[in-house]
């Protein structure tokens, strides 16, 4: 059976011509051009790429998957000829400054492209997925030099990128890596150590990949605070921007996964590999981050487009499906038996599903908006404000929204019954592949210590005081609202309960932090189902 995807570009419109406003996009600079319009165009086009072009490969590329022989890694078939195609229509320079070749258009709009990519194919996504983390990375820390040199043919396509962080003995604990960095006369560094778990790390689908890799230079601290940041390129590059001879990386082996197949996940050795420093030395990591935050946001929305297609084919299904007779009335008392989605509990699923799409779509989108703000706006105040919503959503959108993407492709092959199990709908491939977005860039349960001890703590407090005090103010302003009370009432109550279990919470932090650790995990589920209900 052929799996179907209809982009829901309604719902997506929705959330930005009418929830946050075109005037509100447009008055940011840069983006005075963007209207509805353009928006729309943008997102169909999207919409039909993604579903004529990379859904219709996806089953194939998990059938056939990777494969590597003799130190080559070549992904499946039909991936080159998109990706050519992919790259051709611009896809990969949608929020790229046009300086560099890009778009320039809001990274709201990259996010909602981002879930058609994720929700059709996931394993094609992940080739150009880090190359745009790489891009920001680079346009935010490297110097001038570098980003001249290199961001133009990343942000074209022609070259891609990965974040080099993991390695054998040390998986987030990042502090105990062992990559040294040795300088060079030219001052350039010699990189040498093996990285795994690394996306898109070889393949054949790019001239030349821009390996993002953390080291400690000889003599650096231990811990993190002896961590640096260094490009190596696969093959490095001349001064002219033309190829040059073959770097020191090379590709140990892929890892044999339970989804994903059609993407590399590569262990990398670097041999005297040539690297190039990226920000001050000894401050890789928070470097690093800046890519690193963009990443736990798209993973998250990852999650949301495995839940919207998932649902789309249930829905499908279950008008389709014959079985038994519904409860009275019936929607046909001639029929032996009837559609499963007039069964209640087949009904209560998909509207749970629903539901939840719903509100994680727009929890990407506020958070999609806040970023554009952060990095756009001329008010300094407004800038530090939504950098505080997105520092802080950052954790939560990564992990509410890929358990949502496991939970409901769980729920829509429930509705399939035994059809779900097997290969011939689709539907198993949807929950093996969902599975990874809870795992990669910083399990869920980093993600919830990270909200509960990092970013609750954050400046005295000031990251979640002032997200809850934008929420406070609202529901006063509301309250007496007739035609918001029904809303705002039962919203207000639930913020209550957060703000409660956050007190309760900052209080264990100081005095029993294994208790906090220990409720981490609910306590983000918790933030996560009230601020999408509050939404």
């Amino acid at each position: 059976m052929t799996m179907i995807y209809n982009a829901p570009i309604k719902d997506m419109m929705f959330l930005i011509e009418e929830w946050i406003g075109i005037d509100n996009i447009s008055s940011l600079p840069g983006f005075q051009e963007v209207d509805g319009n353009l928006i729309r165009l943008v997102l169909e086009e999207a919409g039909r790429f993604c579903s004529n072009e990379l859904l219709t490969i996806n089953r194939e590329g998990d059938e056939h998957g990777v494969t590597f022989n003799d130190g080559v890694v070549k992904t499946p078939p039909g991936f080159k000829q998109a990706y050519r195609q992919y790259i051709e229509n611009g896809w990969t320079g949608i929020d790229a400054e046009p300086q560099y070749g890009g778009q320039g258009l809001p990274r709201l709009i990259q996010f909602q492209v981002d879930e058609m990519l994720c929700a059709c194919n996931l394993a094609f996504k992940l080739y150009s997925e880090l190359s745009h983390g790489v891009y920001h990375l680079l346009a935010a820390e490297a110097s001038q030099e570098i980003r001249d040199l290199y961001i133009p043919k990343l942000v074209e396509g022609t070259w891609s990128g990965s974040m080099c962080l993991t390695e054998p003995h040390c998986g987030t604990d990042l502090g105990l890596l062992t990559t040294g960095a040795t300088t060079r006369e030219d001052g350039s560094y010699t990189i040498s150590g093996t990285k795994i778990f690394i996306t898109s790390g070889d393949h054949d689908l790019t001239d030349n990949i821009l390996h993002m890799v953390l080291a400690r230079i000889d003599g650096a601290p231990q811990g993190t605070r002896g961590i640096s940041l260094f490009l190596v390129p696969k093959t490095l590059v001349n001064e002219d921007g033309s190829l040059g001879q073959r770097n020191g990386v090379s590709t140990e082996s892929i890892e044999h996964k339970m989804g994903i197949k059609g993407s590399a996940t590569c262990v990398l050795n670097f041999d005297q590999a040539q690297g190039y420093l990226v920000g001050d030395a000894n401050r890789g990591l928070s470097a690093m981050f800046k890519m690193m935050n963009l990443e736990r946001i798209t993973v998250g929305i990852q999650g949301l487009g495995f839940a919207e297609i998932a649902y789309q084919n249930a829905v499908q299904y279950a008008q389709e499906r014959l079985q038994s007779r519904a409860p009275a009335p019936r929607p046909d008392d001639s029929r032996a038996a009837d559609p499963i989605i007039y069964q209640p509990d087949i009904k209560r699923a998909l509207l749970k599903i629903r539901s939840q799409v719903e509100g994680a779509r727009a929890l990407a989108v506020f958070a999609g908006y806040h970023a554009d703000v952060m990095e756009k706006s001329e008010d300094a105040q407004q800038r530090e404000e939504s950098g505080d919503f997105v520092a802080l959503l950052t954790p939560v959108v990564k992990s509410f929204l890929s358990d949502l993407g496991v939970s409901c492709t769980l729920a829509a092959q429930q509705v399939y019954g035994g059809h779900g199990y097997i290969r011939e709908h689709g539907m198993e491939q949807l929950v093996r592949d969902s599975r990874i977005a809870t795992i990669y860039a910083g399990t869920n349960e980093v993600q919830a210590a990270d909200l509960v001890l990092r970013k609750l703590t954050a400046n005295e407090g000031c990251l979640a005081d002032r997200f809850f005090h934008k929420w406070q103010t609202f529901f006063a302003k509301h309250m007496d609202s007739d035609e918001l009370a029904d809303y705002v009432a039962p919203a207000s109550e639930a913020f209550g309960r957060l703000k409660q279990a956050t007190e309760w919470l900052l209080g264990q932090i100081s005095s029993d932090e294994a208790a906090a650790r220990g409720a981490a995990t609910d306590y983000q589920r918790l933030f996560g189902l009230t601020v999408i209900a509050c939404l």
